[in-house]
């Protein structure tokens, strides 16, 4: 690994308030499989056996932390809500919210159709994150990294949007609250025609808001919504704390 890689990677060892062992296996868990097949030579491992482990992990986390938070809900319940924390739109606004997809390595034509955004490779990554830290230091610092992250969302009245129609929600939040006009334009149209991806933006009040990628213009324009709700809502969450 080279100076400049393991500089970035004490940054965000930083930011996750844990410090690696092996740094090596965040490393790893950052690497996509696009990037050791265009480099070979480069002697790393992609961070899929990761990304499954840290699945195993962390609906195992969520499972303990909601038996603790809500002890009178039945399976069903907490079945319903582990489900809702851990679905790929959730570990995505997660990985976001830790900044992955600065630190991910991907092969080249990946990274310039839009992979570091992409919502499967940043909850791919988030996934791999934690299996990582299961594997450097065990269950017990895993929990409580994923208790920093979902503690938040496991008090009720405070859950993420029940609703993966994050256009619905979008044109929802501007009506209520801004009275804002909403536009939806697709930026890019590429590959073949059994693989196509596609780039939108999302336009509030004349403004992009939130670009998204996908292998349908609406799989892109659902993304753009995302996006642009997560920055509505940090907005709001800045302005609450001044």
């Amino acid at each position: 690994m080279d100076q400049e890689r393991l500089t970035s990677l004490k940054e965000l060892e930083v930011s996750l308030g844990h410090r690696f062992n092996k740094i090596d296996l965040l490393d790893q868990a950052l690497t996509h499989k696009s990037f050791i097949h265009q480099n070979v030579s480069a002697k790393k491992d992609s961070n899929e056996v990761l990304e499954f482990l840290g699945d195993a992990v962390l609906n195992l986390a969520v499972s303990h932390l909601l038996l603790h938070e809500f002890p009178e809900d039945q399976e069903g319940a907490l079945s319903e809500r582990r489900s809702h924390l851990v679905r790929r739109s959730s570990l995505t606004h997660f990985s976001r919210q830790l900044g992955l997809e600065r630190y991910l390595l991907l092969g080249k034509s990946e990274r310039s159709n839009g992979g570091a955004t992409k919502s499967s490779i940043l909850a791919n990554a988030y996934e791999a994150l934690i299996g990582a830290i299961y594997l450097d230091s065990g269950f017990q610092h895993a929990l409580e990294m994923i208790q920093r992250h979902l503690g938040f969302y496991l008090r009720s009245g405070t859950a993420l949007p029940l609703s993966n129609n994050y256009k619905s929600l979008l044109q929802e939040h501007c009506q209520r609250d801004h009275k804002l006009s909403l536009q939806y334009r697709v930026l890019k149209e590429s590959g073949p025609d059994h693989d196509k991806q596609f780039q939108a933006s999302v336009l509030i009040g004349g403004e992009v808001r939130g670009t998204g990628y996908g292998k349908s213009k609406k799989e892109a324009e659902q993304e753009a919504a995302q996006k642009a709700l997560e920055e509505l809502q940090m907005a709001c969450s800045r302005e609450i704390t001044l």
